[in-house]
């Protein structure tokens, strides 16, 4: 994936984000119904869905209540895919974010499919999902929970099956990766199951934190040189990822980032930047970062004096899941990022942080 489309697609969820800052918010009526019920998706542990239905949702819109156990579920929502596969179904289509998967399904997620076909690929360039293609699909469930779906967007989709829309509570793109997991697995009749697969990772972040207590208290932040500096706030994932192994975000990242996912942010503002450490998604770790290093602002920070950045390659799968930040993603992320973490942190200014072997 080129440079320009995945600066295309942040380009797109920024638009997303001021096109519902400035629409109307309120309530939308409640859905129901399930829709077409024939084959698509693989099968469900039956003792999991039993009872769960009907099954009433609320989110940024209203509410969306799901009458019986969907067969075919199409996820607008960029990260939803991975949540629905840990979750044993396979979705009928998903919505491109990263690009280069096929099915938009990573090699973290690609066991989840078995035996099935990889879901059909739908485009989002930033306008919106595509209605014509989602009805055509004649979908039960559409999951829209990390995306940035507007209210006008919920009401096309939501004449042919059962929309799920973002939380109310977060900033759009802003869902916590489990909540996203268990509001799909309210959907699915599985919600024990998602529970359950949230505390596996939780797990995983907890022990992360217990071998590695430098990381307790810290303060790191998620940047990229996306048209100058890009910060991601404490709603993105990427930065919930930090906050989840212990690290504290910088003070005022927020009144500066706004509601938003993230923002830009003048040089002025570079002692954000000057954290215990920086984790940035590059285009590359070679050129990009003599790039940064080139910026005298930036170079004469302690972080970059003193060899405290963490580097991503934004278009490596490690890069890729370092954004998508789900369920089945972060594993793979912490058994990549940890240790650059911890020697990011270790105190040494001699430590060298190390690209992961793969």
């Amino acid at each position: 994936m080129t440079r320009a489309t995945r600066a295309s697609r942040l380009s797109g969820l920024l638009a997303s984000v001021l096109l519902l800052a400035a629409a109307a918010v309120g309530c939308g009526s409640s859905d129901s119904g399930s829709g077409s019920s024939s084959s698509g998706a693989s099968g469900t542990d039956s003792k999991s869905v039993a009872g769960a239905y009907p099954v009433t949702l609320d989110h940024k819109f209203g509410s969306t209540t799901i009458k019986s156990e969907p067969k075919r579920i199409v996820t607008v929502g960029l990260t939803d895919q991975d949540a629905v596969l840990a979750l044993g179904k396979v979705p009928v289509a998903t919505t491109e974010w990263l690009g280069g998967y096929k099915g938009a399904v990573g090699p973290w997620a690609q066991d989840k499919l078995g035996g099935a076909a990889a879901p059909t690929v739908l485009k989002d360039t930033g306008t919106g999902p595509q209605v014509e293609k989602i009805a055509a699909l004649k979908p039960d469930l559409i999951l829209a929970v990390y995306s940035g779906l507007t209210k006008s967007q919920y009401e096309s989709l939501s004449k042919f099956a059962p929309v799920v829309a973002q939380p109310k509570a977060y900033n759009n793109y802003g869902v916590p990766w489990q909540q996203q997991t268990e509001e799909i697995g309210k959907a699915l009749g599985k919600e024990t199951e998602a529970k359950t697969l949230v505390s596996g990772v939780e797990d995983k972040f907890a022990a992360a934190k217990k071998a590695n207590p430098a990381f307790t208290g810290a303060s790191a932040v998620m940047a990229t040189p996306y048209e100058g500096t890009f910060v991601f706030g404490s709603q993105d994932p990427r930065s919930r990822f930090l906050s989840d192994l212990g690290f504290s975000l910088p003070k005022d990242l927020d009144k500066v980032i706004g509601d938003q996912f993230g923002a830009n942010i003048s040089k002025e503002r570079f002692d954000l930047l000057d954290q215990d450490v920086d984790v940035w998604i590059v285009p590359d770790t070679t050129t990009a970062v003599t790039k940064l290093h080139n910026d005298k602002i930036y170079a004469d920070l302690n972080v970059v004096k003193q060899g405290r950045e963490v580097f991503v390659k934004e278009t490596s799968d490690y890069g890729n899941a370092v954004s998508l930040s789900t369920v089945l993603s972060i594993p793979y992320v912490l058994n990549r990022m940890v240790p650059q973490l911890a020697a990011a942190v270790d105190g040494k200014t001699a430590t060298k942080v190390e690209q992961p072997a793969s």
